[in-house]
């Protein structure tokens, strides 16, 4: 347990206001902004598992040790355009030595630390992959990660070293090279990036035309604090809540990730502490977490003051009015608004926003009928010796307007533009749009069209905002209709025992050669004949909202894979199904 300190002894956290003037994100390269902000007395906040906060880094120290850091990787050969992959634990650490990278004119590229799902191995092989993929110069990496870390380095044949023993080399002064803002800034890997990585490259005015993009649609103004346990390897984490604030002078109080994990409610609690006005990202699962931790007969207003959270953001999954409604019913007691849900939508092509809602105006839905969703008639469909299914309507979420300077379209699979109201792919140009993938034109080409990047998520306008329907490639096409496995899965999760994250469904080939979808289930219970019940129950419910037969599995808690952002890879789901990694529960004779 961590000693606490006396009060006149505890480290005081980097000031909310400060005299500087906000400048934001207007400058030629991120280099630029630290030495602006350092300029300031604005500052990254670091807390432990119970939000103690440990160790105060004002943006001025930060500077000094990225300088310190930049020095000696020049020292140790480190020219422009090299990459330093970097595991991207939360800490000053990894603050300086990407920022350190920067100043060098190498590129950071910032990796995952291990999840809880795959173990050493996976981990390892994943690390290898981005390796091969990046071929940095040297991997830099935490010292308790060493016997992962440098077992991966050396499997790709580069340099590993931990970072407390590279800030023992020598720092030997010299003249940092001058960037330019075409140049690129750091390369980001997707949460999806595993088997078949994609190193998203982003220049210096990429990455602060988007700083400043959703600095102006948040409105962001001198009582504003951020406060995070995102990952710094996932675009939310990294740029919306760690270059972001450097760009926009906004002092930040970190958890980190696995800490948030095991004690979700300490996010809460430094968001009640502090003064000023909060901003705050989440994908929907982190307020999912939160709200079920809450006791129905605990006031969440003994514990927490969530009055001066104005921006509760909403992100980097799809968004759940149901989750969305639960938080405020768990934390309206302790002063939390509607209105300050904001979501948004992005991804890391796009360096991270795309749309934002315009602050104040909380979760909006449109219902949604689903044979529009599903591409087929304005007629009820047809069930199986059914006759007509009622309408059924899924609730859409509205992610926003999109941020200054970006462009959207919803088009064809051939590129025909469509008008408001028709579901399509999802396209964006703008400053902010990628230069690429690294070293990798084909990938390139094939989402990217005269500056215009085909994100690959389903979606429509209405009066200007953005409707995100779900990823083109998670669709479900069985006869030729588009079933969505979103719907699937929050039909399995209405019923009693399931919650968000149990279910996955995907295609499958049966032996007879025909497409059908299929469910796994995360199944808590032993009793074989409870769970042929379960099966019979989810089977009968997957029916009555699509018309269609699904094979169900059920299978053991905590099986089912995620993306390093915490959300599920039905993609991964499906191979390992397939591959007979994930095993089933067997079905009683």
């Amino acid at each position: 347990m961590t000693e606490q300190l006396p009060p006149q002894l505890a480290p005081t956290p980097t000031p909310t206001l400060d005299e500087l003037p906000r400048r934001y994100a207007d400058f030629v390269t991120l280099g630029d902004a630290l030495d602006y902000a350092a300029s300031g007395r604005r500052g990254l906040n670091f807390h432990d598992a119970r939000g103690t906060l440990t160790r105060p880094y004002p943006f001025a120290e930060l500077r000094e040790d990225a300088l310190a850091m930049a020095r000696r990787l020049i020292a140790a050969g480190v020219q422009p355009e090299d990459r330093i992959a970097l595991v991207a634990e939360t800490g000053p650490d990894f603050a300086a030595l990407f920022f350190g990278a920067v100043y060098a004119g190498a590129w950071p590229v910032p990796l995952p630390l291990p999840t809880s799902f795959g173990g050493r191995d996976s981990y390892i092989e994943q690390l290898r992959v981005q390796l091969a993929s990046c071929e940095p110069r040297m991997l830099i990496y935490p010292p308790e990660l060493a016997a992962f870390a440098a077992e991966a380095a050396a499997l790709a044949g580069t340099q590993g070293i931990d970072w407390a023993e590279f800030a023992r080399s020598d720092a030997p002064e010299t003249t940092l090279p001058q960037a330019s803002g075409d140049a690129i800034a750091y390369l980001q890997y997707s949460s999806g990036s595993t088997r078949f990585p994609h190193g998203v490259a982003i220049t210096h005015h990429q990455l602060l035309n988007n700083l400043a993009a959703h600095s102006h649609g948040m409105e962001i103004d001198g009582t504003d604090r951020c406060i995070s346990w995102l990952p710094w390897y996932h675009d939310m984490g990294l740029v919306g809540c760690f270059l972001s604030p450097i760009a926009n002078q906004v002092s930040t109080d970190y958890l980190k990730t696995e800490d948030f994990a095991r004690r979700p409610l300490a996010w809460l609690d430094l968001i009640s502490r502090h003064d000023g006005t909060a901003l705050s990202y989440s994908p929907t699962f982190g307020y999912d977490i939160c709200a079920r931790r809450m006791s129905s007969q605990t006031k969440a207003s003994d514990r927490f003051d969530l009055s001066r959270w104005r921006i509760a953001g909403n992100g980097a999954d799809m968004i759940r009015p149901d989750v969305m409604q639960a938080f405020v019913d768990a934390f309206a007691d302790a002063g939390f608004k509607a209105s300050a849900f904001l979501p948004s939508y992005g991804l890391a092509e796009a360096t991270l926003a795309v749309s934002i809602m315009p602050p104040g105006e909380g979760i909006r839905v449109e219902l949604v009928e689903e044979t529009q969703l599903s591409g087929g008639s304005d007629e009820p469909s047809l069930a199986a010796n059914d006759g007509p299914r009622p309408q059924r309507f899924r609730a859409i979420v509205n992610c926003g307007k999109p941020v200054r300077d970006m462009t959207v379209e919803i088009r064809e699979e051939d590129g025909t533009p469509l008008p408001e109201g028709a579901i399509g792919k999802l396209w964006c140009k703008g400053p902010s749009v990628m230069v690429g993938y690294f070293r990798d034109p084909d990938a390139t080409a094939a989402c990217m069209t005269d500056g215009w990047l085909d994100t690959g998520d389903m979606a429509y306008m209405s009066g200007g905002y953005i409707y995100i329907v779900g990823r083109a490639k998670d669709m479900i096409i069985i006869n030729g209709k588009n079933h969505w496995p979103q719907d699937i899965e929050w039909a399995v999760e209405q019923l009693p025992g399931f919650k968000a994250g149990d279910i996955a469904a995907f295609a499958i080939t049966t032996p007879g050669g025909e497409e059908t979808p299929a469910v796994l289930v995360q199944c808590r219970s032993s009793d074989e004949d409870e769970r042929q019940r379960l099966r019979e129950e989810i089977r009968e419910r997957v029916r009555s909202v699509t018309g269609m037969n699904c094979v169900i599995e059920l299978i053991p808690p905590r099986t089912l894979p995620r993306t390093s952002s915490g959300k599920l890879s039905r993609a991964k789901a499906r191979n390992l199904y397939l591959s007979g990694d994930i095993k089933p529960y067997d079905i009683a004779a």
